[in-house]
């Protein structure tokens, strides 16, 4: 079933796609043969607006109208959101521009990228808003370890979406799961340098869809400030967390190999000072082993108001040191079943 699409945005170097008028360097796929009715194959339209764009001596730009996306197919290519520039101003302090996604879909199904590598973006990476039915593989996603919120890919209020076989090194989350994503796959997936894979962060609204059935596996977090975190803020919500699977991954030096955060608010500032709403339960930590570079490996700071239950560690080995790394809990109630080298406080 099609769904409107309101907004499909690629930045690639200068080229945006937008809802501006027709203005000087701007190619309109629409003057090309495109037509948003749903059926029509309009990918050689777009493909002789992008290289029209590319071939342009000027900043150009790309006119996508609204009208139907039901079937994208990106294969190979690079875009380079030459982030560089806006990275160094907003180090500055200064008042800087906010920057731009590389790669967006919003209410699109049946999308297909492979061999897709995204430099240096503004912003996030690649994003997916309302989708159903995505596919990623072997995708490469690259930018510095500082780069402020640079997620490698973000989804959310989107369903059956699969990551395979990619890589991603970021200054921010390599995978970023917000609310509303359900039957989510991550498989085979290098993370580092970055902020781990990430559920949340959630209860940003009271009224917020909830997250459920995902599945993390074979995973290698590599020298990242967290390797499985959920993480949500100190507020009222409705939101939830359900049926998440962190299954055989493997830490090395990861500062928080293990994390459940419910009073997350990054650099203290502005921190909501109430408790979290949202609701953890069932998720489980399967074959996980490495090395931590923090003495507790294994966090679960969890809500007062809504404590997390159904936390399941099993097999899980880390080290800090050498030694058997720590575990710290806080209102998280589970089980725990063949931990080596690992104390638990569940």
């Amino acid at each position: 079933m099609e769904k409107p699409i309101s907004l499909f945005t690629v930045t690639l170097l200068f080229l945006l796609f937008n809802q501006s008028l027709a203005i000087p360097g701007t190619y309109n796929i629409l003057e090309l043969g495109a037509k948003p009715d749903g059926k029509t194959d309009s990918s050689k339209s777009l493909l002789s607006a992008w290289a029209a764009a590319c071939g342009s001596t000027k900043p150009a730009t790309i006119f996508v109208p609204k009208g139907r996306v039901d079937g994208v197919s990106i294969r190979g290519g690079i875009l380079d959101g030459q982030g560089t520039g806006l990275w160094g101003c907003k180090a500055s302090g200064k008042n800087c521009p906010t920057g731009t996604t590389t790669l967006g879909f919003t209410n699109s199904n049946n999308i297909a990228i492979a061999g897709l590598t995204s430099l240096n973006s503004q912003l996030f990476h690649l994003v997916f808003n309302g989708c159903n039915t995505v596919k990623l593989q072997g995708v490469k996603v690259s930018a510095a370890g500082n780069s402020p919120n640079t997620d490698g890919i973000h989804v959310q209020y989107s369903s059956g979406v699969t990551i395979l076989n990619s890589k991603i090194s970021t200054g921010d989350d390599c995978v970023s799961i917000g609310p509303g994503t359900t039957s989510l796959w991550i498989e085979n997936v290098l993370c580092g340098p970055g902020h781990g894979i990430s559920i949340g962060s959630l209860g940003k609204d009271f009224e917020e869809e909830g997250v459920q059935n995902v599945t993390v596996k074979s995973v290698t977090f590599r020298n990242t400030q967290n390797g499985a975190r959920i993480k949500s803020w100190g507020r009222p919500s409705k939101g939830f967390v359900k049926d998440v699977l962190f299954q055989h991954a493997t830490m090395i030096n990861v500062q928080n190999p293990i994390l459940i955060d419910q009073n997350y608010c990054p650099d203290n500032i502005n921190c909501p000072g109430q408790v979290s709403g949202i609701k953890i339960n069932d998720v489980t930590y399967q074959d996980i082993h490495g090395t931590s570079a923090t003495e507790i490996a294994v966090k679960f700071d969890c809500s007062k108001k809504n404590p997390c239950s159904g936390i399941r560690l099993e097999d899980v080995k880390l080290t800090y040191k050498n030694q058997p790394a720590k575990t710290s809990c806080a209102n998280a109630a589970g089980t725990k079943l063949g931990l080596l080298g690992t104390n638990s406080c569940l």
